[in-house]
């Protein structure tokens, strides 16, 4: 129940909608090459390739995966309010990918609470959702709960992370004691 009331609360304050209970990928382990998204868009704006200009991020020419990777950029620069403009304009907010990025912006823009609300959605739409369980033992980490991270990495591993971007993070960060900026 404190999950979605948390869920709740946040989608109102996101302006989301509320019907939904669902960073790079997996495999991304590069950070994003700065596109004109981050070099020349503001306010949340991303790059449209075929205008050749920067245009809202609900602008029809835009499609999801296109928002997806202005959210990974963003992400990766800092820019976490522009990230969450491009995730409002996501056609389904329950998916786990649009879950899982609230969870890791919320967390990162300070409320733990919140980030944890979400990632246990994308975890309930997607429990093979390994992006979701790093960055949640990334969470764990930074709260000093070693063994809830602990268990996290192990449930990457049983779901056939071994070896992945989700796995190496979470060992490193448990290992460290403490999570890289992104």
């Amino acid at each position: 129940m404190r999950r979605l009331t948390a869920y709740v609360a946040l989608s109102l304050a996101l302006g989301l909608p509320h019907t939904a209970l669902a960073v790079g990928t997996e495999d991304e382990v590069d950070p994003p090459t700065p596109t004109e998204t981050t070099r020349q868009c503001t306010d949340g704006q991303i790059w449209e390739a075929e205008s050749r200009s920067c245009v809202l991020a609900e602008d029809v020419r835009l499609d999801d995966d296109a928002r997806y990777r202005a959210v990974r950029e963003f992400a990766y620069g800092g820019r976490y309010g522009d990230a969450l403009e491009a995730l409002r304009a996501m056609s389904d907010p329950s998916e786990g990918r649009v879950l899982t990025y609230l969870g890791f912006l919320t967390r990162k823009m300070g409320d733990r609470e919140a980030g944890m609300a979400y990632y246990w959605l994308a975890l309930d739409a997607e429990p093979g959702n390994l992006l979701a369980r790093a960055y949640m033992g990334m969470a764990f980490v930074e709260s000093g709960d070693d063994q809830a991270a602990e268990l996290q990495l192990a449930e990457i591993r049983r779901r056939g992370g071994a070896g992945g971007w989700p796995e190496a993070a979470l060992a490193q960060a448990i290992e460290q004691g403490r999570v890289f900026s992104y």
